[in-house]
């Protein structure tokens, strides 16, 4: 019985905790929202979280709300691959392969400089520096011995930094927060809506049984890509507080990431991750305008495409801001998945050099 009773109130101060989370996360977001604060229903809901987490506040979501908001971003992502938007992404291949290379690129130079400021050891520097998910990229450091502490924060941190320095500077660019649908583009009515919503959680679940990452936002989006790119669904959005809802709930979960022990723990890792992402930034700025002239394309939304930030971030931020979802959206699948699939074959390929050319083998990082 005691067991049982302490269960229960586990279980209360957890529903408890949650409720606080997601009523001080609300009132952010609609603080910002009334401040015309950009990207306001996730900028709010991360800055208050964070905030008071690195305070010790214990401020926490279940992981079934985290996913709900990642499958309702997801979702509204693949409203917008209309047929026409489908018959334009092939040539626009050449430009998703230089963001795949850029970021390659960027990462090694990130992970360079992270392995000059404090790293532990290599395999914790090449993957806090990758430009890829944050979960992805620690289970594979622990995989090749790195940290995965360290390669946790400095994703949580860099992702951080870019969601609240790319919507501010695009708005300080003159791009001003819109209404989150598309030109002419009606919301879904409600029969739609539920048949969407059933089709785009049977993705997610489908993908998760497979084994893939990211399923809720992946799987999501290629359902609803599926049934919209086919002429099954009509151009159309999910109602405004379904997408509102969304991005508060990824705000939370990026905010929450935060606490005391983060911030007092490596203070020289977590300086060079906040100065390397900064340069980051500045540098796809310039890669972005030479990208957009070269291809034709508008420079934000590349921007917006291969900026070192997270896929649902930026994805989130080219809807509320309506630059060109679709290829935002195509930039950073193309790139998550890349970036996925080469990290491990490259560590071990630079790894070998290292070996071949007579360098210590790494030290572990655990």
């Amino acid at each position: 019985m005691g067991a049982v009773a302490a269960a229960g109130r586990t279980s209360v101060a957890a529903w408890a905790r949650g409720a606080l989370t997601l009523a001080l996360a609300g009132a952010a977001a609609l603080l910002c929202e009334r401040l015309r604060v950009p990207l306001a229903w996730t900028l709010g809901p991360l800055l208050v979280t964070a905030l008071a987490c690195s305070a010790g506040a214990r401020l926490r979501v279940a992981p079934e709300l985290r996913h709900g908001g990642q499958w309702v971003i997801g979702t509204a992502l693949g409203l917008h691959f209309t047929p026409e938007v489908l018959r334009q992404l092939p040539g626009l291949a050449p430009a998703l392969l230089a963001g795949v290379l850029w970021a390659l690129l960027l990462g090694a130079a990130f992970s360079r400089l992270l392995l000059r400021s404090g790293a532990p050891d290599r395999a914790t520097a090449f993957f806090a520096g990758a430009i890829g998910g944050a979960s992805e990229m620690a289970v594979l450091a622990e995989r090749h011995g790195g940290r995965v502490d360290r390669v946790a924060a400095a994703h949580s941190l860099r992702v951080l930094i870019v969601v609240v320095a790319v919507p501010w500077g695009l708005q300080a660019a003159g791009f001003h927060p819109l209404e989150a649908r598309a030109a002419g583009a009606a919301v879904l009515p409600g029969p739609l809506l539920a048949g969407l919503c059933v089709a785009t959680l049977a993705g997610a679940l489908v993908m998760r049984r497979l084994g893939s990452p990211n399923p809720w936002v992946l799987g999501a989006l290629l359902a609803g890509l599926a049934l919209v790119g086919s002429g099954t669904l009509p151009e159309a959005v999910l109602p405004q507080p379904m997408t509102n809802a969304g991005q508060l709930l990824i705000g939370v979960s990026l905010g929450t990431r935060f606490t005391p022990a983060f911030l007092h723990a490596a203070p020289r890792w977590l300086a060079a991750v906040a100065l390397g992402t900064l340069g980051m930034l500045a540098a796809s700025t310039g890669f972005a305008w030479v990208l957009a002239w070269a291809m034709g394309l508008a420079p934000a939304v590349v921007l917006l495409g291969n900026s070192p930030g997270g896929m649902a971030e930026m994805c989130i931020t080219a809807q509320v801001l309506q630059l060109g979802v679709p290829l935002v959206t195509a930039f950073h699948v193309v790139r998550y998945v890349a970036v996925l699939v080469l990290m491990s074959p490259l560590y071990r390929w630079q790894e070998r050099r290292r070996q071949a050319a007579g360098v210590a083998p790494p030290l572990s990082g655990r």
